[in-house]
């Protein structure tokens, strides 16, 4: 069972290391700032499950037609953010190297950008934005708790030593502590 979120982080070399991190920087961190760390880090284990759970489900159906990588990494969860964060924009185009496409459509070309990183899966990261999708468009709504739940879990015990630590934003999870924060 462990490994249902050990899984992302599996590295089989520096590149895809390296290409993880830029993918978790730019995306997962924009996530962050809409949700707060303490939504996102629960998030990031459920999403990493669900992926998880998904790709079980679709390995041995895909397997049978082409060989499937295993899921390693954290573009799977990456995906899924990008998916949940695509979902719920207000923005309608946006450019993708230089031509504007429909936001729905950046996850589904970051997904075939991403099939060129080395030892990255395809189906891992297809489950990683099926889910993300999936939780933005309201289907996962049993993950959403209400924004006093977040604020009383910002003041237990990972969260307030994470507030603690020097040069790391926390971004609290009730969005009037996050707009004081960004005002201040």
């Amino acid at each position: 069972v462990h490994r249902l979120v050990t899984y992302i982080f599996v590295y089989e070399d520096l590149l895809s290391l390296s290409c993880g991190a830029v993918v978790i920087w730019y995306f997962a961190g924009s996530f962050e700032r809409n949700v707060g760390t303490m939504k996102h880090c629960f998030l990031t284990l459920t999403f990493a499950v669900l992926s998880a759970l998904l790709y079980l489900l679709l390995e041995p159906l895909v397997s049978r037609v082409s060989e499937v990588g295993d899921a390693k990494g954290f573009l799977p969860v990456a995906f899924a953010t990008l998916g949940v964060s695509t979902t719920r924009s207000r923005m309608k185009r946006t450019l993708v190297f230089g031509c504007r496409v429909p936001v729905v459509l950046v996850p589904w070309c970051v997904l075939c950008i991403a099939w060129f990183i080395p030892h990255s899966s395809l189906l891992a990261n297809l489950c990683g934005l099926l889910v993300g999708e999936a939780y933005g468009l309201g289907y996962c709504f049993c993950l959403d708790f209400p924004e006093a739940v977040g604020s009383r879990l910002d003041r237990v015990f990972p969260f307030t030593v994470l507030r603690r630590i020097p040069g790391l934003k926390y971004i609290p999870g009730s969005s009037a502590e996050r707009r004081a924060s960004e005002s201040s």
